[in-house]
Order: structure tokens, then sequence, then C-alpha cells
């Protein structure tokens, strides 16, 4: 068979001389499977999944109308209310669980749609540059420049109000800074040779942003859809709790404003306000924590430096070996001079008396 037939089998790859076998490639399922072995990605994910679970089993743990108000009145934890209830006799565990759907919905929203236009601007600016570039540069320059806590606040009291009027103010205040840091990543990737290339072979510029470009920034995407789902929830909270949404909607953020007005701080009734502030914590630190582990799986030098540590800790764990260990080298060349022959003294000078 000769060498140019394409019907002869593929060469296998050459082992390394040591003898060694080579090292498997990774696949695109090498992040999910370093995710799953990361501590901190499982712990993020399981915080993530217990209170989307507690999301939709809502109607089924407390059913019926969460803001029904009752004339029992203000009562503290106990056996029929583990939460208590508010001021107005509402419970405050269906207020809880009820309330995660809103905000998590709003928040997982706010994050995939800022992420999405933030994708499409920064590679966009990147692969067509020139005129394109300089025009969506000023554009999110011009949203980075603007106070963003103002702009929140005025686009969300001069729009009706509702969920879908939150997400939209917080997908328009919340994608400028991110649309700047995947700029820069896919500048970087559109200079690549594998880039030219699929230029020169006449590649559609959607196909080459969406098949060459974007898979090779999978970890800065998954990196800033996770910090804009943060944004999400905390600005949707922050914007409730200053009455600028919609008070008929039951979230974390309405049960505090709520919660507020109802003097809940000035009271002493703290079992009305910590629940709603303790979830929105702690799935912000879920998130995080799963921030976290991606930038410790993709990031080359946070790598290095794991891999390093147990070699530098079992360095430390190894005992040295002592200083005594030159002493016979010492007493080897002290023996070896007292075993040497003297050197001949000079005969001694009688002194002859006169």
């Amino acid at each position: 068979m000769s060498v140019l037939d394409p019907r002869a089998a593929p060469a296998a790859p050459a082992a390394p001389p040591d003898g060694t076998p080579p090292a498997p490639r990774r696949g695109r399922t090498g992040l999910f499977r370093a995710l799953l072995a990361n501590r901190k990605a499982l712990f993020g994910a399981a915080v993530l999944v217990v209170f989307a679970l507690l999301a939709v089993l809502a109607p089924v743990i407390a059913p019926g109308d969460p803001s029904k108000i009752n004339s029992t009145g203000a009562s503290e934890p106990s056996a029929a209310h583990p939460f208590g209830t508010t001021a107005k006799g509402q419970d405050v565990l269906a207020l809880t669980l009820w309330g995660a759907r809103s905000s998590l919905l709003v928040g997982f929203s706010v994050g995939l749609a800022a992420t999405a236009l933030a994708v499409l601007v920064g590679m966009a600016a990147a692969y067509f540059g020139r005129i394109t570039d300089d025009l969506l540069s000023l554009i999110t320059n011009v949203f980075l420049l603007v106070p963003g806590v103002p702009l929140l606040v005025i686009l969300a009291a001069f729009m009706p109000p509702g969920t879908t009027t939150v997400i939209l103010v917080l997908v328009i205040t919340g994608w400028a800074g991110s649309a700047r840091v995947l700029r820069a990543q896919a500048k970087s990737i559109r200079g690549k040779d594998f880039v030219a290339a699929s230029v020169v072979s006449g590649e559609r510029p959607l196909r080459i942003m969406f098949r060459e470009i974007l898979p090779n920034m999978a970890s800065v995407v998954m990196t800033t859809l996770l910090g804009c789902v943060i944004f999400g929830i905390g600005a949707q909270a922050g914007l409730e709790f200053l009455g600028l949404g919609d008070a008929s909607v039951v979230s974390w953020g309405t049960n505090l404003y709520w919660a507020g007005n109802d003097g809940a701080l000035m009271t002493g009734a703290w079992w009305v306000f910590v629940p709603s502030g303790l979830c929105i914590a702690l799935v912000a630190f879920a998130l995080a924590m799963a921030n976290y582990a991606v930038d410790e799986i993709t990031n080359p030098r946070l790598r290095t430096r794991r891999t390093k540590a147990p070699a530098v800790t079992e360095a430390l764990a190894t005992p040295q070996a002592p200083a005594a260990t030159e002493a016979p080298d010492v007493t080897e060349v002290r023996a070896a001079a007292t075993k040497a022959p003297a050197a001949p003294q000079a005969p001694a000078v009688t002194r002859k008396e006169s």
C-alpha cells in the first residue's frame, strides 16, 4: 500500500523516548469532569439545586396564596409556623419559598440575557474591528461611564412596574462591563492562525465567530454568566427594597420591603427579614464558589500553583538531614592530620661555655 494511499490507516502517535504512553487529549467534557471533581463547584451546585427544588415545590410545601393577610399578627417561629408570621399574619416560610421563584427567575434571566448581549457586542467589535469596533466601544464606554445605580433607579421609576420591566432594566445596565472583558478575550483569539485560515477559506463571519472564536471563550463566558446572575439577584432585591419594583409580586426583595415598612427591625421581629436576606446571601455565595471553581480550572496560573502545592508540602514535611552529617569529614581530616609524619625539627643548638 502506497504512502499516499488515502485508505491507509492513520499512524498511531509515537511514544515518548522514555517509554511512557502519550497523554490522552482533553475533550470538551474535560471541563465538566473537572467541575465535578472540584469541591467548590459541587458545593455551589448543591446549594443551587436545593433552592431550585424548593422554588419548584413551593405550591406543594406551602399551598395557597402566600400574601394573604390574616388577623393573627406577628408571631415568633413555632410548630405551626416554622419561620413565624409577619405583622399582617402572613406565613414567612411561604413568603420565602414563593419568593425564591421570582428571585431565581429574574436572576437567571438577567444573567442569560446580559451575557448573550455582551457576547454579541464583544465578538462583533473584536472580529470586524475598525469602524464597528470604534462604534461599539463608544457605546460600551458610555454605559460604563454613566453611574449604574442612578440609571437603574431612573429607568425603574419611569417604566411600568412588573417582572419584565425589572429584567429589562437590569439587562440594560449590566451588560457593558462583561462586553468589555469579552471583547478583549475575543480580540486576542481573533489574531490566531486558525481564525485567519477560516477567513482565507471563505467561511462566513457568523460561523467563524460562533464556531471558532466562541468555543475558545467558554470559560470566560461561564464566569461572566455567573457574575451576571449574582448581579441580577442582588440588583432586583435592591430595587424592590427601595420600592421601585412591583410590590404585588412575592420575592425576596419585596419581603424585605414589607418588613421595613412594617417596622420589623424596630420591633425586633428578626424572623421576618432574616430568611429572605439569608437566602440572597446563600445563593450569591454558591454562585461565587462556582465562579471560583471555574477560574481555578481554566486559569493556567492557578492550575500550576495547585499542582506545585503538594510538592512544596511534601518538601516541607520531609525532615532535613542534620548538619552533623559533615562532621565525619572534619573528623577524618583531623585524624589524617594527626597520623601524618611530623616535620623534621631543626637540631638543637648548644651554647658553648666560654
